[in-house]
C-alpha cells in the first residue's frame, strides 16, 4: 500500500465474504466500527458429509446471499446512499463460491455508482484485529507496526512479518498439511465431527494428554512447519489399537494431538519474534478461536513483554467485516479495482521480494 491519503469520515464499506461455505455481509465504518455483521452458513449441511462440498457451498451461497444484504442494511440502519465504497473476496477459496460474493459486490458497485475493490482473504483474517468488538483479547488501540502474524486456518499455516500496512514477509509456512488441515483430518480418525478444530478442542476439553506421547516436527533452523507426521502417527496409534483390541481413549488422544499441534505453533512463533525483536504478535484465522492455542501464546509471550492480539472468536473464523476493514486501508491508500477482477483461488499474501 502506498502512503495513506485522507478519506471522508465516516468512511462506510460494505463487504460480501464468500470465500468457502460462509455467507457474508457487513457494513464497517472506518475500517474498525461495525455496523452490522451478518453471516449465513451451511457448515451442518457438510457436516453429513465430513467435509465442504464445493457445489453444496455455493448454491447455499446463491440462495442466501440476498437475504443476508438485506438484514445487514437493516441492522446498520443505513441506506445505499450513506455507503462509500463496495467490497468483496476474490481469493484465495472455492472458485464457485468466490464467483458468487464477488459477482454480486462488482453488481452492486456497477448498479449504485460505488467504487469496488477485491480484498484477499488471508489478509483480511490479519484486520479483524483492528475491529474494535469489546474486552475479549482486543482493546479500541489500533495494533502497532511492525509485527508478527501467526496465521492459522484450514489451509494456511503461515509466521508473518508486517512491517507497515500492506507489506508482508514470510518468514515460515506449513511444508504439508495447514494445522487447520490436520485438525480435521485427525478429527474424522476419532469420530468427532466436522468442522475438527472445534470438535477436537471440545473433546480434549479436562483430558490428561501426559500418558501419550506424540511427536513434534520443529524442522531446526527454519520458521517452518510441518503437522503431516503428527497426523500419521496417530493414525498409526489408532490401527495398532484396534488390532489388540483396546479399547481408543478419544479423549486424551484428541488432547495430546491438540497439544502436540499448540506447542510447535506457539514455540516456533516465539522464537521468530524473538529474532525480529517483535514487540507484538497478532493471532490470525479460524484456528486462533482455539483456547488452548491463546492461552500458551500468551504464556510464553508475556515474561518477554510481547503483546498478544486475537480478534474474538466469531471473527477469526470467516466473516465480512474483516473483509471490510482491509478493503479500508486499500481504500486508503488509494487502491480501487476495476469490474473485470477475477476470482484467484490460489491467492497468496503479496509478500516482499526476496521472501518465498
Amino acid at each position: 500500500m502506498s502512503e495513506p491519503r485522507s478519506l471522508p469520515q465516516p468512511f462506510r464499506v460494505l463487504a460480501i465474504e464468500s470465500s468457502c461455505d460462509e455467507t457474508g455481509a457487513a457494513i464497517v465504518e472506518d475500517g474498525r466500527v461495525i455496523r452490522a455483521n451478518v453471516l449465513a452458513s451451511s457448515a451442518s449441511i457438510h457436516a453429513r458429509y465430513g467435509g465442504v462440498v464445493p457445489e453444496i457451498a455455493s448454491r447455499h451461497q446463491m440462495q442466501s446471499l440476498i437475504p443476508v444484504l438485506e438484514e445487514t442494511l437493516s441492522i446498520s440502519g443505513l441506506g445505499w446512499d450513506d455507503l462509500d465504497l463496495v467490497a468483496a473476496t476474490y481469493g484465495p477459496g472455492l472458485a464457485g463460491s468466490l464467483l458468487v460474493g464477488l459477482t454480486a459486490g462488482k453488481a452492486l458497485a456497477l448498479s449504485r455508482g460505488l467504487p469496488f475493490l477485491g480484498v484477499n482473504h488471508l489478509e483480511a483474517h490479519i484486520y479483524a484485529s483492528w475491529l474494535h468488538t469489546g474486552p475479549e483479547g482486543h482493546t479500541p488501540a489500533d495494533p502497532k507496526l511492525p509485527l508478527l502474524a501467526l496465521v492459522v486456518s484450514g489451509a494456511h499455516t503461515e509466521l508473518v512479518w508486517i512491517p507497515r500496512h500492506g507489506r508482508y514477509e514470510l518468514l515460515g509456512q506449513t511444508r504439508d498439511d495447514a494445522a487447520g488441515e490436520a485438525f480435521d483430518k485427525v478429527a474424522r480418525m476419532l469420530d468427532l465431527g466436522y468442522p475438527g478444530g472445534p470438535a477436537i478442542e471440545r473433546a480434549a476439553q479436562g483430558a490428561d494428554p501426559a500418558g501419550i506421547a506424540l511427536p513434534r516436527a520443529w524442522i531446526p533452523g527454519t520458521h517452518d512447519f510441518s503437522f503431516s507426521g503428527l497426523k500419521t502417527h496417530v493414525s498409526n496409534l489408532l490401527r495398532k489399537l484396534e488390532e489388540e483390541g483396546h479399547e481408543i481413549p478419544t479423549r486424551a488422544l484428541a488432547a495430546a494431538f491438540q497439544d502436540a499441534v499448540v506447542d510447535v505453533l506457539a514455540r516456533k512463533t516465539l522464537a521468530a519474534a524473538r529474532e525480529r525483536g517483535a514487540r507484538e504478535v497478532l493471532l490470525a484465522g479460524g484456528v486462533a478461536a482455539n483456547l488452548a492455542l491463546r492461552a500458551r501464546l500468551s504464556e510464553l509471550l508475556a515474561p518477554e513483554g510481547i503483546m498478544l492480539r486475537f480478534p474474538p472468536v466469531a471473527l477469526c473464523t470467516d466473516n465480512a467485516a474483516m473483509i471490510a476493514s482491509a478493503a479500508y486501508f486499500h481504500a486508503r491508500a488509494g487502491e480501487r479495482d476495476t469490474l473485470d477482477l477475477d476470482v484467484r483461488p490460489d491467492l497468496t499474501l503479496p509478500f516482499a521480494e526476496g521472501h518465498a
